[in-house]
């Protein structure tokens, strides 16, 4: 292994990540290989391989800002689904041992942008009139495509496709898919149906009868009002997910969501 400056990435709010990270900390070093400490929320560039404890949020909060800089994550899983990560802390030793051993490989993934804001996983829209509908309006590449009165719009990349998106109707595409995916939240007509579009188009939402705004959200965690039409692109910068040599999207769709599994296997 060539030498690299490891960072490992934790929440110190949650006693299950400080733990995992004195264990990975105690692992690196017997191994002779120096990291340095970080809380995600005093990230900092300068690594060539970051090691991020916690579930699919704290991976996500630490994916986006990686990204800009092009530094490879590794996922060890606190959360209840982790559908973003490689390694528990059950087999954490010998996660470590296979990162050490370059016995992984990195996956690309395309994230979406507004403005300075980045997503992993999807853009939410929603009107800002609680407990009420929003007509949403849809233009691709500034052309017309239709209105939704619905709850609210999500923007999903392919990686996202099996958060919010999924939940709410949409579909599961490949994380190597170059499209995202357009699903309206609890539409009022039969006819809103999920759209996936190439990820070359502009999406941009317009407010509609949304007198008040919006309010957007990015992956679920950084939530903003905005009162004017929103422009959703693909964004120049890539997530790089370091993934174990025997990693398999179909299979983590069966060991995670149970996904084809019939109700009587499940009991």
């Amino acid at each position: 292994m060539k030498t690299k400056n490891f960072a490992v990435c934790y929440n110190n709010k949650i006693q299950n990540s400080v733990d995992v990270k004195n264990s990975l900390a105690k692992i690196l070093t017997e191994q002779n290989i120096s990291c340095e400490v970080l809380d995600i929320d005093n990230l900092k560039d300068g690594f060539d391989f970051a090691f991020v404890i916690g579930g699919d949020g704290t991976i996500l909060k630490t994916a986006r800002f990686f990204a800009k800089f092009g530094t490879p994550i590794f996922g060890i899983n606190l959360g209840r689904l982790g559908f973003l990560s490689q390694a528990s802390r059950e087999y954490l030793k010998d996660a470590v041992a296979k990162v050490l051993d370059d016995k992984y490989y990195i996956e690309e993934r395309i994230m979406l942008q507004s403005g300075e804001n980045l997503a992993l996983n999807d853009f939410v829209i929603k009107g800002n009139s609680h407990g009420r509908t929003a007509r949403l309006s849809l233009k691709i590449n500034e052309k017309e495509v239709c209105d939704y009165l619905a709850d609210g719009l999500i923007i999903s990349t392919p990686t996202g496709s099996t958060a919010y998106g999924l939940s709410a109707g949409g579909p599961v595409l490949a994380p190597n898919l170059e499209a995202f995916v357009i699903v309206p939240i609890c539409p009022h007509t039969l006819t809103a149906r999920p759209l996936v579009v190439p990820d070359t188009e502009i999406i941009t939402v317009s407010m509609g009868d949304c007198e008040n705004g919006f309010v957007v959200s990015t992956d679920g965690q950084n939530f903003y009002e905005c009162k004017s039409d929103i422009k959703i692109k693909k964004s120049l910068h890539k997530v790089k997910l370091a993934l174990l040599d025997d990693s398999d999207f179909y299979a983590l769709l069966r060991d995670k969501l149970s996904w084809g599994i019939s109700p009587a296997k499940m009991c």
